[in-house]
């Protein structure tokens, strides 16, 4: 399953030229307020019609101004889910999912009961939107898109409305659809951590402009992405299987590789266990030898990959470890104690309490 999108619109005074491909899983489109996020989606979903270009889904085409194709919303299949749940007051949990299956018309080709189960909601079908929590609310909205049996799910920062202990609720709930439910879904966010955990593809968005797009691992080790990313909170993305737990002090071990180790404390790890790991440039320190009695407990051999600088204090490194990119950001004159060159071989430094709960994913 796929989905084509270039598009060009002008708003106004503001201009969209926005072109990305997107196949199963996640495609994130970021930016900042007022890069276009949301207007891609709503011409994506038909609610606003784009001046000119072509958006194709499944191989279907949904709109294409060459040839004046341009679906409607209720037959381009497309589920939608919003900032807020947008659950019919007056129905009960079992009837708003059932509705969206009704009103398109759409038969039965989504199962109720796999569905239900999907997002623990199978206890909540006789209660009604104002006994329910905000992420039950939302995880019925998204029960309610996916019963309409999409060909594409978009989701318009659906965590936003949320405070933290909600979002770390319904965050392993969005993962089991991105695995389970096979779809392309396009979900606009401006949270870096939603996009670290949740994103197979990111679309970076400037604008109205896509400034890059591609693997989310890849994109997030691009240097020249930084600022739009935003500097604070420049990242990068590690993967490995939880080859062990040791109780007693409540870590666990990651391995990267066959060499690479990584320690990290984490409440509902299990062996075997595939993670994704959101590392912030800012928690890695670097060492030309390898470190001996110092409280870090992740001492990883690197090799410096690439590195950028400008007039700011500090400097972007990319570094390899183990096949994996790892940035670093460090001091000017760190870098220039240290002699920091492309091929150096070092010592990737990270505290174990720098790799929090809402920076692991699990990933199938």
């Amino acid at each position: 399953m796929s989905l084509e999108v270039r598009i060009h619109s002008r708003l106004g005074s503001f201009e969209i030229a926005a072109e990305f491909e997107a196949g199963a899983g996640v495609t994130a489109l970021f930016g900042h307020s007022g890069s276009g996020k949301t207007s891609i989606l709503k011409m994506i979903a038909g609610l606003v019609r784009p001046q000119s270009g072509r958006i194709m889904a499944e191989g279907r085409t949904l709109f294409d101004s060459d040839t004046g194709t341009d679906l409607a919303p209720p037959k381009r299949r497309i589920g939608m889910v919003f900032q807020d749940a947008r659950l019919f007051p007056h129905m009960s949990v079992g009837r708003n999912l059932t509705y969206g299956r009704w009103a398109g018309n759409r038969g039965s080709g989504a199962d109720f009961r796999r569905i239900t189960e999907l997002l623990g909601i199978e206890a909540l079908l006789d209660r009604y939107p104002a006994t329910l929590s905000g992420g039950e609310m939302q995880r019925v909205a998204i029960g309610r898109a996916l019963l309409a049996d999409p060909a594409l799910l978009l989701m318009d920062e659906p965590l936003a409305s949320l405070d933290q202990e909600r979002k770390r609720e319904i965050l392993p709930y969005l993962e089991e659809v991105r695995d389970e439910m096979g779809l392309p879904i396009v979900y606009v966010s401006h949270e870096v951590d939603e996009v670290a955990r949740l994103a197979d593809t990111l679309v970076l968005l400037s604008d109205g402009k896509v400034l890059g797009s591609g693997d989310a691992v890849e994109m997030f080790s691009k240097l020249e992405f930084g600022p739009a990313l935003g500097r604070h909170e420049a990242s990068s993305l590690l993967s490995g299987t939880i080859s062990g737990i040791d109780a007693q002090y409540g870590l666990c071990e990651i391995s990267l590789s066959e060499e690479n180790r990584l320690f990290l404390v984490s409440e509902r790890a299990q062996v075997g266990d595939r993670l994704r790991m959101r590392v912030k440039a800012r928690d890695v320190a670097l060492s030309l030898k390898a470190p001996e009695g110092v409280s870090v407990r992740n001492v990883l051999p690197a090799t410096v990959r690439d590195f950028a600088r400008d007039e700011s204090p500090f400097v972007e490194i990319v570094l390899d470890v183990g096949g994996q990119a790892l940035r670093a950001r460090i001091t000017r004159h760190a870098f220039d104690a240290l002699g920091i060159r492309p091929g150096l071989p070092v010592f990737a430094m990270i505290k174990s309490v720098a790799i929090g709960q809402r920076m692991l994913s699990g990933r199938r």
